[in-house]
């Protein structure tokens, strides 16, 4: 969500006249490189982290500022929601704080402070327009990410993002379906819907189905590849959806299912409306209709009252249900929040511990479920390039349909393949982390034209007038 949110927050700047800056160091000595007059920080709130470098990036930037007094800082998203006039408190030299209701008035903060010459400061109360709806420079030529929610009507007692996106806001299903059928004439082959809690979709407008519909109709576009979606809650996970995954050669069999606990005690302090029971009878169904389907998910480990007992139930989970990747996280204490006032906070030490006795069993899972995968023939969607081997062997990298990362030798075709592309290639090893294929390439197959680099290219002439920073992301 908030790498959506910063795509659209280049896209306006760009519509200003502003080009993205090779870096907004100002570095003037160095022949080629211009500084940024503009750098935008788009702030995340989920974990205190995220704070200790929000201002550790802005007491940097003082110093740079000093060397370029033109330059304009502007700290934007869930953070700038919650500290608001704090913000300007602690490093007054910024000039723009906005927050996650208002992203399409940054053009017009930054015009305004730089006319006053004062900070300008604007935190709306709810929202403004989809970001989705809003100008974009996507990081990607072939894939794309589409809102069709903002917002959370849960109330889990860790989680500081419902009072900061506010309650749940869906689109009309006719404006989604819209806006993927232009990003596909526009090149597009990937889409992900986003949403808080995706699969909730439709409850402004009272359709219990209105997601696994929203799924038969995007794979009806013509020339969509893949569909994706992040992130669905296991208490609105219904039937219905695993019959559109089903279905569908366009969605994508991977399902990212947040997890946080594996014990049921820990699921109730947490205020996650399901118990694990549920969430393994969810899985077996997942996989009983979609063979061959991966499974990842979110683990937050020491949550305040967190026994080594209920510990272990998540890692007994973690054993029963084969992720295929694991997002884990130590619990973060976030004011505002329910959590914080539970009793049973635990101890730095004890959570470091546990920590890493779950990255351990997740990355020997991993390991284990990719070792499957071996002498299999996948489907890769080319994302990139990667690294070499033995010294020269170029490779290029993509996902699966599964969602696995794969890299791959090019074996003498990089010069032709393109991302967006699909090929087929036999994996030949792995680690927890991603497989590899270095044998030939038995298909390519090229899925767009290329890209009209009129509406998205970016200039990194170091003669531009005016340069755009790299949005930079803080927190998770």
């Amino acid at each position: 969500m908030n790498a959506h949110d910063s795509e659209r927050i280049a896209g306006l700047l760009e519509g200003m006249g502003f080009k993205k800056a090779p870096t907004y160091e100002p570095k003037l000595g160095e022949p080629g490189l211009t500084p940024a007059d503009v750098v935008v920080l788009n702030t995340c709130a989920v974990r205190e982290h995220a704070d200790t470098r929000l201002y550790g990036t802005l007491g940097h930037l003082a110093g740079l500022k000093k060397k370029r007094p033109g330059m304009q800082i502007a700290v934007g998203g869930c953070l700038a929601q919650k500290d608001r006039t704090e913000i300007l408190n602690r490093a007054p030299w910024v000039d723009v704080v906005f927050g996650t209701h208002n992203v399409g008035s940054l053009p017009v903060l930054l015009g305004r402070a730089a006319f006053s010459n004062q900070a300008q400061i604007e935190i709306m109360e709810s929202l403004q327009a989809f970001p989705s709806e809003l100008p974009v420079r996507r990081a990607a030529e072939h894939s794309a990410w589409v809102s069709i929610s903002v917002g959370c009507n849960n109330t889990c007692s860790f989680c500081i993002v419902p009072s900061l996106r506010g309650k749940e806001r869906d689109r009309k299903p006719s404006e989604i379906l819209e806006e993927i059928s232009a990003l596909v004439a526009d090149g597009v082959v990937e889409v992900t819907l986003l949403g808080q809690n995706v699969n909730s979709y439709g409850v402004e407008f009272g359709d219990k189905q209105a997601f696994s519909k929203l799924l038969i109709q995007c794979g009806k576009i013509e020339g969509l590849r893949r569909l994706r979606f992040t992130s669905p809650h296991p208490k609105d996970f219904t039937d219905d959806v695993i019959e559109a995954m089903a279905r569908s050669q366009v969605v994508m069999p991977h399902l990212h299912m947040p997890l946080q606990s594996g014990s049921n005690a820990i699921l109730q302090s947490m205020r996650r409306s399901y118990r694990r029971e549920k969430y393994l009878s969810i899985l077996e169904k997942v996989r009983a209709a979609i063979p061959g389907v991966a499974i990842s998910t979110d683990i937050i480990v020491g949550f305040p009252g967190e026994t080594e007992e209920n510990f272990q139930e998540t890692l007994d989970l973690v054993r029963a249900a084969r992720f295929s990747t694991a997002y884990t996280f130590k619990y973060s204490k976030r004011p505002g929040t329910a959590a914080v006032s539970l009793e049973g906070h635990l101890s730095p030490e004890v959570v470091a511990e546990r920590y890493q006795r779950l990255v351990a069993l997740v990355d020997d899972v991993s390991l284990q479920e990719n070792r499957k995968q071996i002498g299999e023939t996948v489907e890769v969607m080319v994302g990139s390039k990667s690294g070499s081997k033995d010294g020269g062997r170029a490779r290029l990298s993509g996902r699966a349909r599964d969602n696995r990362l794969v890299h791959f030798s090019a074996n003498g075709l990089e010069g032709d393949i393109e991302p967006g592309d699909l090929v087929r290639v036999a994996v030949s090893e792995c680690s927890p982390f991603f497989l590899i294929a270095d044998g030939a390439i038995t298909s390519h197959v090229k899925t767009r034209t290329r890209f009209n680099a009129g509406l998205n290219e970016i200039d990194r002439s170091p003669n531009s007038a005016v340069n755009l920073g790299i949005p930079v992301f803080v927190g998770s």
